[in-house]
């Protein structure tokens, strides 16, 4: 019975530390929310300015819902508190993971998680500064002329929060494609002789993850095609440097060819 407590201690530390580190995230979440809560009309009014750039004078966002003036306000301002905290969290996990890391894994895994942290912001600004004019734009340009433009603003949180993580995890590549060369899952040259395949592969989470026009497709397709370049020309960086470091690999692997010949 000892032994088996023994066994079963250091797991339910660490079920209890990562309790406790889910909690503090939680809790900043709640902080920064409550904090925004008394901006909540500002912000909404800031993330719907891309469209009420482009709607008629006459015409104004309404809400068909009796929960909505307070309810998408809230639902954004929760969204932005997160968004906010994520550097916060993303922390959190390092902390949780970082004793579990060798040193050389350490030096590589910080510099990751702060352009991830990047990256993803980079891909929301994309949105709301280019996607969201040029999208809003040819929206309210085709429309018949004897119908008028009057968006919900529970079905436009929606379809902005959609864009916004859709570009944020976009961005992402470039992270992905360095962790698939460092862990050896994948070379450089490789991942490049994939590149036909990668760019069907956009367009198809182009089309599932924006909404049904061709225009928002095409514009998270294109950057994501260029940040899986971008990961490959920074992987190669990264691969070489390694190889020169350490070149003990490159004599195991020739060995293990000749092995198997």
């Amino acid at each position: 019975m000892t032994e088996s407590t023994d066994k079963e201690l250091p797991l339910v530390q660490h079920l209890i530390e990562l309790r406790n580190r889910l909690l503090r995230a939680l809790l900043v979440v709640g902080v920064i929310c409550a904090a925004l809560l008394s901006f909540s009309a500002e912000i909404y009014e800031l993330a719907s300015a891309p469209l009420q750039v482009y709607l008629p004078e006459s015409s104004t966002m309404i809400a068909t819902d009796v929960a909505s003036p307070f309810l998408t306000p809230f639902k954004l301002t929760l969204f932005v508190a997160f968004i906010l905290s994520a550097p916060y969290i993303l922390y959190q996990l390092w902390a949780f993971i970082a004793p579990g890391l060798y040193r050389h894994e350490k030096q590589l895994a910080m510099p990751l998680l702060a352009s991830s942290i990047v990256l993803f912001y980079a891909g929301m600004a994309f949105a709301y500064f280019v996607v969201f004019p040029l999208v809003f734009g040819f929206f309210t340009s085709v429309g018949p002329a004897n119908v008028a433009i009057m968006t919900d603003i529970s079905r436009y949180l929606d379809f902005v929060l959609k864009l916004f993580f859709a570009f944020g995890v976009a961005f992402e590549i470039p992270i992905a494609a360095i962790l698939l060369i460092l862990s050896g899952a994948i070379t450089p040259d490789g991942m490049a002789k994939k590149r036909p395949y990668v760019v069907v592969g956009c367009f198809v989470i182009g089309m599932l993850l924006t909404p049904p026009d061709v225009i928002s497709q095409t514009l998270l397709a294109l950057p994501m095609w260029l940040l899986f370049e971008t990961g490959i020309f920074f992987g190669r960086i990264l691969y070489r440097r390694r190889k020169e470091a350490d070149p003990q690999d490159d004599r195991e692997q020739s060995q293990d060819n000749n092995s198997a010949d």
